[in-house]
């Protein structure tokens, strides 16, 4: 037998009024900011006061609370509130039909927290008798709300706190993000060390890919952010090594092995940097962590999780890892019966395999579960799936008995599958019948980044090439297959990775919401396999009656939504509306140019690839100029509405400097014009090296270039200089770019002060240009706001048929100016765009037609219109 235990000694245990520090000492850190949300930071005062408050409603006899969490401020309170008026926590995941409703109707709970804050006291006196040394339940890594759970006592729960913060060094003025769920226990220990310390946490749900993501991080000061293997290979695509982050201390990783090869390539980017990895070893069975590996031996040592955390130890006995130390739970509940026992496990068998080097450090080497039985062979899936990804396969192993299940990314054509079935056959020793090879753009993973290895065998079932038709088993793949026009979504493909954008967006954020219900937040880098569980849990039995009332008692009025998005329904209607004579409100097409660039950062731009954000902006150019030519073409060969000029968006080069009918798609041509000059700009390496280097400094310089060699009076242009002008206009498309890349509220006032110098002298209108201003600041300080929930699907609507509307109400007010009737004539304009879109993107035979023919000859990969 093998073990482990660390040099230094035991640190003694907390005293007991200060147990749970992140509970009890909150106020002694007085107006230390504690929390930070994309809306406001709360210091620690007034967090405990908060908590003070809410532990008050709570206050009586013990009782099972549970609390249905998520990354948000009221579940930080909820949970604090619960722990201090002595209840037991029962936290789990947030979400209709999700596992709140499972474990509500398993063990009975005497409170439910709500993720909104709502409170529903069902009971006063405890209905199960729950043992003194408790205080928190979690479902493991691999549950989901299944009536099995790890209780653990509040002993455990500070003790990991502080072995965690003694190795990773937490500090008072150290920021920790919240990339993982606070359900989980990886996530949940991010919380109780950094609060335990009097640092400070960002709670988000964003996605590590999303710009909005690392906006928050550089602005709220983070220094450092947890991750599993698949938040890593995200961070990889999305060019996180080209990032300015110069507050960032160190990353963490745990919740799997991580390939080798990755960490030690990770630990050398840390280096070059100037932040450290942490490799770390854990399980919900034991707190949180277990053991870590020094950052310094990351690069020499890949293979090895390091040593135990301080005060724990670590055996291998029979090839298994076991653990002991003062974070190993109480045990394990399956009914209300079991949340009186004490304590039933002193050591922690891990099912792990294990070994210690000849340097002292631990290796898992493979899970004891982790076996199928092929006709009396048995397979090890970690080995094999250890040797595939040794030979350069990025694949992921499952399998049943009878049966060993292999998902592969990057596989191609048939022969590459079948070089890889070959491959998985003289590995695994079984025969070729009882092999299945899976195509997938991304694997499977639970919502806490974890390989989902149950759904790789569900995998099994599903094509291996092409998405899944509208009847099949994945509604989500094949919406986006549709409305994409994609023939390569998998399971962890994203709207974004996609190829989705800005005209795209709504569209299927519409279609998308009528599957699923409400969206989640930042749903667009949301993989396809977590939105189809989300839609799938939306068939699970309704939650209990009392849970009913209490969702009736709080409805909901109001549903954040991205400010972009309402701002274009509203700009559209104000430009309808202007032209129809109801009202005079100018400036919000400058506006939507602003809106324009601001999404090509957020979708065109979010790819790392130079080639492929060249060919997402070409693509996007192309669905503007489709829609926009069909009218233009039809208006001038049918009544010669236009000039020809018009016919090849070509009037900023040849009209006249004087308004007039050739003038009306200004807005069109300036829109194309910096969609192409992007695309130009993005496919010049040394260009896109700069880019990702000065994310800010690039765009913004070529906002004051543009804005001074175009705008101003300056150089004699060889074409109009009208304020509609593509070139004229072209700073307020790079403006928008620009504030995109804001991070910082240092960097939002300077960009703020650009914005009112620069478009406050665009027309020399106070009006005008104050309406513009107004648009383009909120968007930059609100990014996202509240709107009424009756409103949303109207909001959508409007801001998915702008474009359509835009080019189609020059043509209606051609007929209906002619009534008299301004009203009339607004209304009849709107709905003749609406009913252009709705021809477009539901019927759409003669777009498509078009489209193909223009795409065929234009690109050379698979493109795509709104469907």
């Amino acid at each position: 037998m093998t073990s482990i235990s660390p040099a230094a000694p035991t640190p003694p245990p907390p005293p007991a009024r200060t147990l749970l520090p992140w509970v009890d000492g909150l106020a002694e850190h007085g107006e230390r900011v504690a929390i930070v949300t994309g809306d406001e930071q709360v210091t620690y005062a007034a967090l405990a006061a908060r908590v003070e408050r809410l532990a008050g409603r709570l206050a009586g006899s013990r009782r099972l609370v549970l609390l249905e969490g998520r990354n948000t401020l009221d579940t930080v309170v909820g949970y604090l509130a619960a722990l201090a008026a002595g209840h037991v926590v029962l936290l789990t995941a947030a979400g209709p039909g999700g596992p709140a409703g499972r474990l509500t109707a398993a063990y009975d709970p005497d409170i439910v927290l709500g993720p909104s804050g709502t409170v529903e006291i069902r009971r006063s006196e405890p209905q199960h008798e729950l043992h003194p040394e408790l205080a928190l339940l979690l479902s493991t890594s691999g549950s989901t709300g299944s009536a099995k759970l790890v209780r653990l006592s509040a002993e455990n729960l500070a003790a990991n706190a502080e072995q965690i913060s003694e190795y990773l060094g937490v500090r008072p003025d150290d920021c920790a993000a919240t990339t993982l769920p606070l359900t989980y226990s990886y996530g949940l220990s991010v919380l109780h060390t950094h609060l335990a310390q009097g640092a400070a946490v960002l709670l988000t749900e964003l996605s590590v890919v999303d710009e909005c993501f690392w906006r928050l991080f550089a602005e709220a000061g983070a220094t450092t952010f947890p991750g599993v293997p698949h938040t890593f290979e995200m961070l990889e695509r999305s060019g996180f090594a080209e990032r300015d982050l110069p507050r960032l201390r160190y990353v963490t990783q745990a919740g799997g092995r991580m390939d080798p090869e990755r960490v030690r390539q990770w630990a050398e980017l840390g280096q070059r940097r100037g932040w450290d990895l942490y490799v770390m070893y854990g399980q919900t069975e034991a707190t949180a962590r277990m053991a870590y590996l020094p950052p310094e031996l990351a690069i020499d040592h890949p293979t090895a999780v390091g040593v135990p955390v301080p005060g724990g130890s670590i055996e291998i006995e029979g090839g298994e890892i076991v653990y002991r130390g003062p974070n190993v739970m109480l045990g394990y509940a399956t009914s209300p019966a079991d949340l009186a026992q004490g304590r039933t496990v002193d050591a922690l068998r891990t099912g792990d395999l294990g070994r210690v080097t000849a340097d002292g450090l631990v290796e898992v080497v493979g899970r004891k579960a982790r076996f199928v039985k092929v006709l009396g062979h048995r397979v090890d899936l970690d080995g094999l799936e250890c040797a595939l990804r040794s030979e350069g396969c990025d694949v992921r192993c499952a399998g049943r008995d009878g049966c060993v299940i292999v998902s592969a990314c990057g596989l191609g054509a048939a022969p590459a599958r079948e070089a890889l079935r070959r491959k998985v056959l003289r590995a695994s020793g079984v025969p070729r019948g009882a092999v299945s090879v899976v195509a997938v753009d991304e694997h499977p993973t639970l919502p806490t980044g974890k390989p989902d290895y149950a759904g790789v065998v569900r995998l099994a079932g599903a094509p291996a090439e092409g998405p899944p038709s509208a009847s099949g088993p994945l509604p989500v793949a094949a919406l986006y297959a549709a409305l994409l026009h994609r023939r390569d979504v998998g399971p962890d493909s994203t709207f974004t990775s996609l190829g989705g954008d800005s005209l795209s967006y709504v569209e299927v954020s519409i279609r998308l919401e009528d599957l699923l219900g409400q969206l989640p937040p930042s749903w667009h880098v949301t993989p396809v396999a977590e939105l189809e569980r989300l839609r799938e849990s939306r068939a699970t039995p309704s939650p209990s009656p009392s849970s009913e009332r209490s969702l009736r008692r709080v409805p909901v009025r109001w549903r954040s939504m991205e400010t972009s998005v309402w701002l274009r329904a509203l700009a559209i209607l104000l430009i309808v509306g202007t032209h129809a004579d109801l009202f005079a409100l100018q400036g919000t097409a400058n506006a939507l140019l602003v809106i324009a660039g601001y999404q090509l950062v957020r979708f065109q731009l979010s790819e790392p690839d130079r080639r492929a954000r060249v060919r997402r902006i070409v693509r996007s150019a192309w669905r503007v100029v489709v829609p926009s030519l069909v009218v233009i073409w039809g208006a001038h060969f049918l009544s010669g509405l236009y000039e020809p000029r018009n016919l090849f968006l070509g009037n900023w080069i040849f009209g006249e400097e004087r308004l007039g009918r050739p003038w009306r798609f200004w807005f069109i041509e300036a829109l194309v014009v910096a969609l192409l000059v992007a695309a130009a700009l993005c496919a010049v390496p040394a260009f896109h090296r700069a880019e990702r280097r000065w994310p800010l400094g690039v765009p913004l310089t070529l906002t004051v270039a543009a804005f001074v060699l175009f705008r101003l009076p300056i150089l004699d242009l060889p074409v109009p200089r009208m304020h509609g002008s593509a070139l004229v206009v072209l700073y307020l498309f790079l403006l928008g770019w620009s504030l995109a890349r804001a991070v910082t509220r240092r960097q939002r006032w300077v960009l703020t002060a650009v914005v009112v110098a620069s478009i406050g002298t665009f027309s020399f209108n106070p009006a005008r240009d104050g309406l513009t201003i107004a648009f383009v600041l909120l968007m930059l300080w609100r990014p996202v706001t509240p709107v009424p929930a009756t409103l949303v699907t109207a909001i959508q609507v409007l801001a998915a048929a702008s474009l359509y509307i835009y080019v189609a109400h020059w043509q209606a007010l051609e007929v209906l100016r002619g009534l008299g009737v301004p009203p009339l004539t607004f209304v009849g304009a709107t709905a003749f765009g609406l009913a252009y879109w709705w021809v477009w993107t539901h019927l759409g035979s003669v777009g498509r037609r078009v489209s193909a023919r223009f795409r065929s000859s234009a690109l050379s990969d698979r493109s795509y219109v709104a469907e």
